[in-house]
Formats: structure tokens, sequence, C-alpha cells
């Protein structure tokens, strides 16, 4: 088979092992021949591709980011944008396309699939929170990054005895502010599923330095909110990308003050940003991405197309990419509990997720 592949969306750690794996058992197992479209559906849209053969993925496994790069391009915002991908496609006569992305670059390719493009998906989101699988891959590595910070923070937060509010990715699911605040012993967790009460988490900060402990770590999600603003997201500006996602960043920020004002505690807000999508794998990462990886190129040639690979009770499956991207799978009640067990109350419960 000739199949092309691309990576859409944000960067993620494991990319180049998805990558790798596929090419591997393509040529090793199947005599495969491979294209990368580079920066995602931008490199079908523009015709800009590289040949991928064992030379292209050598020693590609530990890098961070992605070979073929990526970008948020969506080819349905443009007037000849789904069309010009299918004369991409029919240029180098693919017989199947592999798209490794979030539910944005999925959606694209169920667009491709409705319009008869042997398709296959494979899940990527360091926010953890694409549907119909357990994990995926970079989450691990984004957990392990942000909870060394909170490590680092813990220290500079109890030599001045700080309130430190640490920011971490997670637009609309809180996993990467759950696992890693829970992990970094943090003594607040912020995340969206659960508007906040700013007035509770001021109070919960007050009543821990009460008990003599000058220093608290709050560790909130990018898309957490403010329970008094009605859910409103904070954003960095008006803008939206291709997809019509907001720029989110400075809840952090805003939090910060308001603990401040509130406390008269000195407070700090750290925002680990694109930090979180950087650098090498974990090893877990690694091993996940390799496993998605062999499943899409055995499903290409089972003839499994318009579908996912999918992680589930540790096994890698195929699920319908509609089921993929239908709603994303955001953090449980059974979750929220456990957290609210290690803390004050400091979230609206009847705005938890069902």
């Amino acid at each position: 088979m000739k199949i092309g592949m691309l990576t859409g969306g944000g960067d993620c750690p494991g990319l180049n092992a998805v990558i790798r794996a596929v090419v591997r058992k393509g040529i090793f197992h199947y005599r495969d021949e491979f294209v990368g479209f580079l920066e995602g559906w931008r490199g079908l849209v523009e015709d800009n591709s590289m040949v991928l053969d064992l030379d292209a993925v050598s020693g590609i496994l530990p890098r961070g980011g992605t070979i073929l790069r990526t970008s948020r391009t969506n080819p349905s915002k443009r007037a000849d944008g789904i069309q010009r991908c299918l004369a991409t496609i029919g240029k180098y006569k693919l017989d199947a396309l592999i798209a490794i992305g979030g539910d944005d670059t999925l959606s694209v390719a169920q667009k491709l699939h409705e319009n008869g493009v042997k398709v296959l998906g494979v899940p990527k989101t360091i926010d953890n929170d694409l549907g119909g699988t357990d994990y995926t891959f970079g989450f691990d590595t984004a957990c392990n990054i942000a909870c060394e910070a909170i490590d680092r923070v813990h220290t500079t937060a109890e030599a001045h005895n700080r309130v430190m509010v640490v920011e971490v990715m997670g637009r609309e699911a809180g996993w990467i502010a759950l696992y890693s605040g829970i992990a970094g012993g943090a003594d607040a967790i912020l995340i969206p599923e659960r508007p906040f009460d700013v007035d509770k988490v001021a109070e919960s900060i007050r009543q821990r330095h009460g008990r003599g402990r000058y220093f608290s770590i709050v560790v909130v999600a990018e898309g957490a909110k403010f329970a008094e603003t009605g859910g409103a997201l904070v954003v960095q500006d008006t803008g939206k990308d291709e997809f019509g996602h907001a720029k989110l960043g400075g809840v952090a920020n805003t939090l910060a003050r308001e603990i401040e004002k509130r406390t008269g505690f000195e407070t700090r807000a750290v925002v680990l940003g694109h930090i979180q999508r950087g650098g090498s794998p974990t090893a877990f990462d690694r091993v996940l991405a390799t496993r998605y990886g062999l499943g899409a190129i055995d499903m290409a040639h089972r003839g499994e197309f318009g579908c996912m690979a999918a992680l589930r009770a540790n096994k890698i499956i195929s699920i319908p990419l509609k089921e993929a991207i239908s709603t994303n799978r955001t953090v449980d009640n059974e979750m929220i509990k456990m957290v609210d067990g290690l803390f004050e109350e400091i979230g609206v419960k009847e705005a938890a997720s069902s």
C-alpha cells in the first residue's frame, strides 16, 4: 500500500514514536510506501510532503515534537480546502491516509472519509480528553513535567511564605491539573468541569495558614472558571483559531490577584504553558504511542477505514471516528469526589461533570 501520514493540532510528546512505529511495521511486514504531509492538513491543502522511509524515522523515538511538523489548519474553513485535499490524495495515488491528532484533526478526517477517502485516526492530545479511548499519549509526559514544576515551586513557596498558583493545560478537561495536583501535593485543584468559588478558595488557604502551614500551592487548569462570572473562560484576546477555539491563558494571574486581595498573603502565579508540550516523552508515552502506531497500520491492512485506534482495557482496538469526536472525555464525578476527600469544599458541586 501507499500510505500518507500527517500530524495536526498542538504538538505532543510521542508523535514521533507513532510515526516511527507506522513506518517500521509498514515497511518490514507489509512492504508499504509512505508519504508524510507537512504541517498537518496544510500539507494536503498546499501539497507539501516528504518521503517517510527507514532513514527518515531513524533515531526519532525519544524526540519531542514531530518530524512532520504541525499546524491548526482547518481545510473546511477554506472555500476549496476539502477539494484540494482530495486532489493531493489523488495526485499521490494514496491507498490510505493516517491522521494523528485530536478531535479537531479527526473531525477533518471524518469529513474526508465521508468524501470517500480511506482514512484512519490516531488519538493525540496531552489533555487526555478525546472520547472513546482510555488514555492518549503525551498526557503522562505533561503530568510528569507539571508535577516536577509543582515540586520545585513548593520550595520557593515555603521559603517565602507565599501562595503559588500554578496554571497547567486543560481547556475543557482537568486531567492534567487533577493528576499533577494530586501527585505534587497541591492544596487546591481547580478544573474546568466544576466552576470554583474564589471566596472558598481564599478561606481554605486562610484555614491552612491558621493551622501553621504558611504556604499553599494551588493548581488550576487553563480552562477553569470562576463561578461568579457565570462560567466565562479567561482568555488572552478575542481571537480564535481556525477551529473556533479562543486563546486561553491568564486564569492563574487573575486568581492570584483575587487570592492576595482576599487573604493578604503574598501570591504569585506560574504559567507552565508550552513547557508541558516540549521535550522527550516518558517511557509510558513512548510505548503507548508505539502501540497506537502499530495498531493503525494493522487497521489499514484490515481495511478498517473511517476508524480510530483506541486504548480500551489496555487493548488497542478500532472504533468509528464519529464515536471518537462525538464528545470530550471530561473528569467524572468519581474522580472529583476523590479530590473532594483531600481538600476543603471550593467548587460548585451541581456544575460537576456527569
